[in-house]
């Protein structure tokens, strides 16, 4: 992957890149890109997601964005960024007894007034 980032017209003319097999969600993104000026390098950067992501969620992303109707890298990487998002955390309603104050801490503004005074 490393060399396929610095040049990625390898993609194209690498001699070990001519007869890989891909899954078929990825080879469909590859030759629908193959037809575009950057499509190597859109390429490139999908193939490097799944050093990141892993094969059977790049393969989705790009089944996903074929079912969309949309080819584009920026697309699947869209995509795979959704899915790594976090789930909202729960948002408690109500505090806790147990999390409640006994007594609460009462603002004394003039602590500070005079502390500023005596500067």
């Amino acid at each position: 992957m490393p060399v396929l980032a610095r040049k990625p017209g390898a993609l194209r003319n690498g001699a070990p890149f001519k007869d890989w097999v891909l899954p078929a969600g990825i080879d469909k993104i590859r030759r629908r890109l193959a037809a575009l000026d950057d499509g190597n390098r859109q390429m490139v950067s999908i193939l490097t997601a799944v050093l990141q992501d892993g094969l059977q969620a790049v393969e989705a992303a790009c089944a996903e964005a074929l079912r969309e109707g949309v080819c584009s890298a920026d697309v699947i990487l869209n995509i795979l960024a959704r899915q790594r998002e976090p789930t909202a955390p729960v948002t408690i309603m109500t505090t806790p007894q147990a999390l409640r104050l006994r007594s609460e801490p009462v603002a004394d503004c003039a602590r500070y007034d005079s502390l500023r005074r005596a500067i």
